[in-house]
C-alpha cells in the first residue's frame, strides 16, 4: 500500500483529473491554492516541498505520497524542494461540479487566514 487517507469527502457528482507535473530545479510550484475535492499524489522523481493549511511544511521524496482533503483548506506549497534536480509527481484531483479544479487564493484571504497556517521553519 502506498497511501491510506481517511476520512475523505467526495463532492456529489465529482469529476476527476490526473496530471503529471514536472518542476525544474528550485521551481516554487503553484501559488497558494485550494481544490474543491480531495487530491492524491505520488512523487515519481525528486522531492516536493508540501504545505497544507494547519500542517507543518514537509518534504516528500521520490516514492512518497501526499493527499489533501480539498474544500476550504489552503495548499500553500507544492514546489520542487531541490535546487539542483528536477521533480516529477502525479496527482489525481476530484472536483465538485461547476467549480474549477484549482482555485488560487489571493493575498487578502491569505492575510485573513494567517492564524491557521502552521509556524514556518527557521533557516
Amino acid at each position: 500500500m502506498l497511501q491510506d487517507a481517511s476520512p475523505i469527502t467526495v463532492p456529489e457528482g465529482a469529476s476527476a483529473m490526473t496530471i503529471h507535473a514536472e518542476w525544474e530545479p528550485g521551481d516554487p510550484g503553484t501559488p497558494p491554492h485550494r481544490h474543491s475535492g480531495p487530491a492524491f499524489g505520488y512523487v515519481v522523481e525528486g522531492a516536493v516541498r508540501f504545505e497544507l493549511e494547519g500542517e507543518p511544511e514537509r518534504v516528500i521524496e521520490a516514492g512518497g505520497t501526499f493527499w489533501e482533503p480539498g474544500g476550504d483548506a489552503i495548499h500553500y506549497q507544492d514546489g520542487n524542494a531541490l535546487a539542483d534536480a528536477r521533480t516529477r509527481f502525479v496527482v489525481t484531483m476530484l472536483c465538485a461540479p461547476g467549480r474549477p479544479m484549482l482555485e488560487l487564493v489571493d493575498e487578502a484571504e491569505l492575510a485573513q487566514r494567517a492564524h491557521l497556517r502552521a509556524p514556518r521553519p527557521t533557516t
